[in-house]
Protein backbone atom coordinates (compact mmCIF):
# COMPACT_ATOMS: atom_id res chain seq x y z
CA UNK A 1 0.00 0.00 0.00
CA UNK A 2 1.37 3.50 -1.00
CA UNK A 3 1.01 6.06 1.27
CA UNK A 4 1.36 9.51 1.31
CA UNK A 5 3.56 11.72 3.58
CA UNK A 6 2.41 15.05 4.97
CA UNK A 7 5.47 16.87 3.23
CA UNK A 8 3.11 15.73 0.19
CA UNK A 9 1.40 18.20 -1.86
CA UNK A 10 -2.32 17.49 -3.20
CA UNK A 11 -3.52 17.80 -6.70
CA UNK A 12 -5.80 21.11 -4.71
CA UNK A 13 -2.50 22.42 -3.13
CA UNK A 14 -0.78 22.52 -6.98
CA UNK A 15 -3.98 24.15 -8.25
CA UNK A 16 -4.00 26.67 -5.77
CA UNK A 17 -0.48 27.47 -6.59
CA UNK A 18 -0.99 27.87 -10.25
CA UNK A 19 -4.45 30.03 -9.81
CA UNK A 20 -2.32 32.20 -7.42
CA UNK A 21 0.51 32.90 -9.98
CA UNK A 22 -1.94 33.24 -13.10
CA UNK A 23 -4.27 35.74 -11.35
CA UNK A 24 -1.07 37.51 -9.08
CA UNK A 25 -3.16 37.74 -5.91
CA UNK A 26 -5.00 35.32 -3.15
CA UNK A 27 -8.21 37.14 -3.57
CA UNK A 28 -8.17 36.71 -7.50
CA UNK A 29 -6.99 33.35 -6.87
CA UNK A 30 -10.22 32.31 -4.39
CA UNK A 31 -13.01 33.45 -7.11
CA UNK A 32 -11.69 31.79 -9.66
CA UNK A 33 -11.36 28.45 -7.87
CA UNK A 34 -14.84 28.64 -5.62
CA UNK A 35 -12.52 29.13 -2.24
CA UNK A 36 -12.10 32.29 0.50
CA UNK A 37 -9.07 34.02 0.83
CA UNK A 38 -8.47 32.75 3.79
CA UNK A 39 -8.05 29.17 2.49
CA UNK A 40 -5.98 30.29 -0.33
CA UNK A 41 -3.89 31.57 1.81
CA UNK A 42 -3.83 28.70 4.25
CA UNK A 43 -3.12 26.34 1.78
CA UNK A 44 0.07 28.51 0.08
CA UNK A 45 1.28 28.45 3.86
CA UNK A 46 0.76 25.05 3.84
CA UNK A 47 2.75 24.40 0.60
CA UNK A 48 5.63 26.45 1.43
CA UNK A 49 6.12 24.96 5.18
CA UNK A 50 5.99 21.16 3.30
CA UNK A 51 8.35 22.55 0.19
CA UNK A 52 10.66 24.31 2.89
CA UNK A 53 10.87 27.95 0.82
CA UNK A 54 8.58 30.85 0.50
CA UNK A 55 6.92 30.73 -2.88
CA UNK A 56 5.13 33.94 -3.50
CA UNK A 57 6.24 37.49 -1.96
CA UNK A 58 3.23 39.08 -0.81
CA UNK A 59 2.67 42.84 -1.26
CA UNK A 60 -0.51 45.39 -1.91
CA UNK A 61 -0.50 44.87 -5.13
CA UNK A 62 -0.79 41.05 -4.96
CA UNK A 63 0.91 37.80 -5.01
CA UNK A 64 4.28 37.27 -7.40
CA UNK A 65 6.18 34.10 -7.11
CA UNK A 66 9.53 34.11 -5.93
CA UNK A 67 12.61 32.07 -7.95
CA UNK A 68 11.23 28.69 -5.79
CA UNK A 69 7.63 29.50 -6.78
CA UNK A 70 8.47 29.98 -10.69
CA UNK A 71 9.93 26.71 -10.36
CA UNK A 72 6.93 24.97 -8.25
CA UNK A 73 4.17 26.59 -10.44
CA UNK A 74 6.08 25.33 -13.44
CA UNK A 75 6.14 21.56 -11.99
CA UNK A 76 2.68 21.83 -10.41
CA UNK A 77 1.21 22.88 -14.29
CA UNK A 78 2.84 19.97 -15.39
CA UNK A 79 1.93 17.51 -12.92
CA UNK A 80 -1.92 18.41 -13.07
CA UNK A 81 -1.70 17.95 -16.80
CA UNK A 82 -0.44 14.42 -16.12
CA UNK A 83 -3.31 14.06 -13.87
CA UNK A 84 -5.79 14.91 -16.65
CA UNK A 85 -3.54 12.89 -19.25
CA UNK A 86 -3.53 9.76 -17.02
CA UNK A 87 -7.47 9.60 -16.53
CA UNK A 88 -8.43 10.36 -20.02
CA UNK A 89 -5.96 7.44 -20.95
CA UNK A 90 -6.79 5.21 -18.13
CA UNK A 91 -11.14 5.62 -19.35
CA UNK A 92 -10.05 4.78 -22.79
CA UNK A 93 -7.60 1.73 -22.50
CA UNK A 94 -10.57 -0.62 -23.27
CA UNK A 95 -10.95 1.52 -26.70
CA UNK A 96 -8.30 1.33 -29.72
CA UNK A 97 -8.04 4.75 -29.78
CA UNK A 98 -7.57 7.08 -26.25
CA UNK A 99 -6.92 10.45 -27.73
CA UNK A 100 -9.27 12.58 -26.45
CA UNK A 101 -8.94 15.93 -24.32
CA UNK A 102 -8.17 19.04 -24.47
CA UNK A 103 -4.25 20.00 -26.41
CA UNK A 104 -2.42 22.71 -26.07
CA UNK A 105 -0.45 23.85 -28.26
CA UNK A 106 1.95 27.39 -28.69
CA UNK A 107 2.69 28.38 -32.56
CA UNK A 108 4.85 31.25 -33.53
CA UNK A 109 2.34 33.09 -35.91
CA UNK A 110 3.23 31.99 -39.70
CA UNK A 111 2.88 28.38 -38.55
CA UNK A 112 0.04 28.82 -36.47
CA UNK A 113 -1.51 30.94 -40.05
CA UNK A 114 0.37 28.30 -42.83
CA UNK A 115 1.11 25.04 -40.80
CA UNK A 116 -1.72 24.39 -38.22
CA UNK A 117 -5.13 25.02 -40.19
CA UNK A 118 -4.90 22.34 -42.48
CA UNK A 119 -3.20 19.75 -39.71
CA UNK A 120 -6.02 20.25 -36.78
CA UNK A 121 -8.86 19.88 -39.52
CA UNK A 122 -7.22 16.24 -39.94
CA UNK A 123 -6.65 15.46 -36.13
CA UNK A 124 -10.42 16.82 -35.80
CA UNK A 125 -11.41 14.41 -38.72
CA UNK A 126 -9.77 11.40 -37.35
CA UNK A 127 -10.04 12.43 -33.79
CA UNK A 128 -12.70 13.91 -32.86
CA UNK A 129 -12.76 13.66 -29.29
CA UNK A 130 -9.39 15.80 -29.41
CA UNK A 131 -9.94 19.63 -28.20
CA UNK A 132 -6.97 21.75 -29.77
CA UNK A 133 -6.39 24.94 -28.12
CA UNK A 134 -3.87 27.11 -29.54
CA UNK A 135 -2.32 29.91 -28.64
CA UNK A 136 0.23 32.09 -30.83
CA UNK A 137 3.73 33.06 -29.32
CA UNK A 138 6.18 35.49 -30.24
CA UNK A 139 9.65 33.43 -31.25
CA UNK A 140 11.53 35.32 -29.22
CA UNK A 141 12.91 34.91 -25.26
CA UNK A 142 11.82 31.75 -24.56
CA UNK A 143 9.09 31.36 -26.98
CA UNK A 144 7.00 28.56 -28.11
CA UNK A 145 9.58 26.06 -26.25
CA UNK A 146 9.35 28.17 -23.09
CA UNK A 147 5.36 27.64 -22.94
CA UNK A 148 5.76 24.06 -22.83
CA UNK A 149 8.82 24.54 -20.27
CA UNK A 150 6.47 26.62 -17.89
CA UNK A 151 3.50 23.73 -18.24
CA UNK A 152 1.58 26.17 -20.69
CA UNK A 153 1.09 24.07 -23.73
CA UNK A 154 1.46 20.24 -24.46
CA UNK A 155 3.38 20.59 -27.28
CA UNK A 156 5.07 23.56 -29.31
CA UNK A 157 5.75 24.01 -32.58
CA UNK A 158 9.31 25.99 -32.66
CA UNK A 159 12.21 26.73 -34.77
CA UNK A 160 14.83 24.51 -34.02
CA UNK A 161 18.81 24.93 -33.06
CA UNK A 162 21.91 22.35 -32.39
CA UNK A 163 23.53 25.20 -30.69
CA UNK A 164 21.12 26.02 -28.16
CA UNK A 165 20.13 23.34 -25.75
CA UNK A 166 16.65 22.71 -24.65
CA UNK A 167 15.01 23.52 -20.79
CA UNK A 168 15.00 20.55 -18.79
CA UNK A 169 12.64 17.97 -19.25
CA UNK A 170 12.09 18.56 -22.98
CA UNK A 171 12.21 16.94 -26.05
CA UNK A 172 12.57 18.27 -29.62
CA UNK A 173 12.31 16.67 -33.14
CA UNK A 174 12.83 18.40 -36.91
CA UNK A 175 9.71 18.37 -39.07
CA UNK A 176 11.12 20.39 -42.10
CA UNK A 177 14.00 22.66 -43.08
CA UNK A 178 12.31 25.37 -44.93
CA UNK A 179 14.79 28.29 -46.74
CA UNK A 180 14.97 31.76 -46.94
CA UNK A 181 14.15 34.25 -49.72
CA UNK A 182 14.32 37.49 -51.18
CA UNK A 183 11.20 39.12 -51.11
CA UNK A 184 10.43 42.48 -52.63
CA UNK A 185 7.56 44.57 -54.74
CA UNK A 186 7.03 43.24 -58.29
CA UNK A 187 8.54 44.57 -61.12
CA UNK A 188 11.59 46.45 -58.88
CA UNK A 189 14.76 46.55 -61.14
CA UNK A 190 16.89 46.64 -58.28
CA UNK A 191 15.71 45.20 -55.30
CA UNK A 192 18.82 45.00 -53.78
CA UNK A 193 19.26 48.42 -53.46
CA UNK A 194 16.03 48.88 -51.66
CA UNK A 195 16.10 49.70 -47.46
CA UNK A 196 15.43 46.53 -45.28
CA UNK A 197 12.52 46.12 -43.66
CA UNK A 198 12.63 43.20 -40.93
CA UNK A 199 11.23 42.51 -37.45
CA UNK A 200 12.10 40.78 -34.30
CA UNK A 201 11.48 37.01 -34.72
CA UNK A 202 14.33 37.26 -37.51
CA UNK A 203 17.23 37.10 -36.11
CA UNK A 204 17.99 33.37 -35.37
CA UNK A 205 21.84 31.95 -35.29
CA UNK A 206 20.71 29.98 -38.25
CA UNK A 207 20.87 33.67 -40.41
CA UNK A 208 23.42 35.16 -38.33
CA UNK A 209 26.59 34.38 -39.96
CA UNK A 210 25.24 34.55 -43.67
CA UNK A 211 23.59 37.83 -42.74
CA UNK A 212 27.35 38.76 -41.68
CA UNK A 213 28.99 37.79 -44.82
CA UNK A 214 26.24 39.94 -47.10
CA UNK A 215 27.76 43.33 -47.28
CA UNK A 216 24.50 44.35 -49.96
CA UNK A 217 22.31 44.03 -47.08
CA UNK A 218 22.14 47.05 -44.86
CA UNK A 219 20.76 47.91 -41.50
CA UNK A 220 17.23 47.33 -41.13
CA UNK A 221 15.63 51.15 -41.22
CA UNK A 222 12.35 49.85 -40.96
CA UNK A 223 11.39 47.07 -37.76
CA UNK A 224 7.80 45.78 -37.84
CA UNK A 225 5.60 44.06 -35.73
CA UNK A 226 5.41 40.37 -37.37
CA UNK A 227 6.15 38.89 -40.45
CA UNK A 228 2.76 40.06 -41.86
CA UNK A 229 3.75 43.92 -41.25
CA UNK A 230 6.92 42.93 -43.33
CA UNK A 231 4.74 42.09 -46.17
CA UNK A 232 2.54 44.70 -46.06
CA UNK A 233 5.21 47.05 -45.96
CA UNK A 234 7.52 45.52 -48.65
CA UNK A 235 4.10 45.07 -50.99
CA UNK A 236 4.00 48.81 -50.39
CA UNK A 237 6.86 49.51 -51.79
CA UNK A 238 8.99 50.55 -49.00
CA UNK A 239 11.76 47.88 -49.05
CA UNK A 240 12.73 44.48 -49.23
CA UNK A 241 13.24 41.54 -46.81
CA UNK A 242 14.75 38.46 -46.35
CA UNK A 243 12.24 35.75 -44.68
CA UNK A 244 11.61 32.22 -44.58
CA UNK A 245 9.25 30.01 -46.41
CA UNK A 246 6.30 29.78 -44.00
CA UNK A 247 6.17 32.95 -43.62
CA UNK A 248 5.89 33.76 -47.25
CA UNK A 249 3.00 31.09 -47.79
CA UNK A 250 0.22 32.92 -49.62
CA UNK A 251 2.52 36.15 -50.45
CA UNK A 252 0.61 38.65 -52.41
CA UNK A 253 0.76 39.22 -56.08
CA UNK A 254 2.40 42.39 -55.15
CA UNK A 255 5.29 41.17 -54.22
CA UNK A 256 8.03 39.08 -56.06
CA UNK A 257 10.10 35.98 -54.11
CA UNK A 258 13.81 35.52 -55.80
CA UNK A 259 15.51 32.51 -54.64
CA UNK A 260 18.72 33.25 -52.73
CA UNK A 261 21.31 30.76 -54.28
CA UNK A 262 22.45 27.07 -52.98
CA UNK A 263 24.18 29.29 -50.00
CA UNK A 264 21.25 30.50 -48.86
CA UNK A 265 20.01 30.14 -45.36
CA UNK A 266 17.78 27.96 -43.61
CA UNK A 267 15.98 27.23 -40.41
CA UNK A 268 14.50 23.77 -39.33
CA UNK A 269 10.98 23.79 -37.52
CA UNK A 270 9.87 21.04 -35.35
CA UNK A 271 8.42 19.95 -32.51
CA UNK A 272 8.73 20.34 -28.62
CA UNK A 273 7.09 18.47 -25.77
CA UNK A 274 7.83 17.29 -22.82
CA UNK A 275 9.33 13.59 -21.83
CA UNK A 276 6.15 12.52 -20.00
CA UNK A 277 3.71 13.79 -22.02
CA UNK A 278 6.09 12.82 -25.65
CA UNK A 279 3.88 9.00 -25.27
CA UNK A 280 0.30 10.52 -24.75
CA UNK A 281 -2.26 9.65 -27.23
CA UNK A 282 -3.21 13.26 -27.79
CA UNK A 283 0.23 14.54 -28.83
CA UNK A 284 0.82 11.15 -30.84
CA UNK A 285 -1.86 11.78 -32.83
CA UNK A 286 -0.79 15.81 -33.85
CA UNK A 287 2.35 14.55 -34.32
CA UNK A 288 1.42 12.06 -37.23
CA UNK A 289 -0.51 14.74 -38.96
CA UNK A 290 2.30 17.18 -38.69
CA UNK A 291 4.59 14.88 -40.70
CA UNK A 292 2.11 13.94 -42.78
CA UNK A 293 1.49 18.02 -43.31
CA UNK A 294 4.53 18.78 -45.17
CA UNK A 295 4.60 22.41 -46.85
CA UNK A 296 5.87 22.92 -50.87
CA UNK A 297 9.22 23.92 -51.08
CA UNK A 298 11.13 22.30 -47.77
CA UNK A 299 13.30 19.68 -46.95
CA UNK A 300 11.95 16.36 -44.81
CA UNK A 301 14.73 15.10 -42.74
CA UNK A 302 15.93 11.25 -43.05
CA UNK A 303 15.39 10.69 -39.92
CA UNK A 304 14.04 11.89 -36.64
CA UNK A 305 16.26 15.05 -35.30
CA UNK A 306 14.88 14.11 -31.93
CA UNK A 307 18.49 15.69 -30.30
CA UNK A 308 17.72 18.65 -32.32
CA UNK A 309 17.30 21.98 -29.35
CA UNK A 310 15.03 24.42 -29.74
CA UNK A 311 15.90 28.39 -30.71
CA UNK A 312 16.32 31.09 -28.04
CA UNK A 313 15.58 34.24 -29.41
CA UNK A 314 17.38 37.37 -27.72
Amino acid sequence: MVRTTDADLAPHELRVLVAVADTGGFSAAAGTLGLTQSAVSHSVRGSERKIGAVLFERGRTGARPTPAGEKAVTHARRVLRLLDVLAVEARGAARSDAAEGPLRIAAFRSAALHLLPPVLQRLRARHPGIEPQVRIVREVGRGTAGEVAGGKADMAIATLSGSVPLPSGLVASGLFEEPYALVHAAGHTAPRSLPLVDWAENCGSYTRDWWATQDWIPKATVEAEDDGAVLSLVSGGHGMAIMPALSLAGAPHSVEITDLGSRRPTRWVGYVTTSELAGSAVVRALVRELRAAVPPGVKVPDRETSGARAESRT
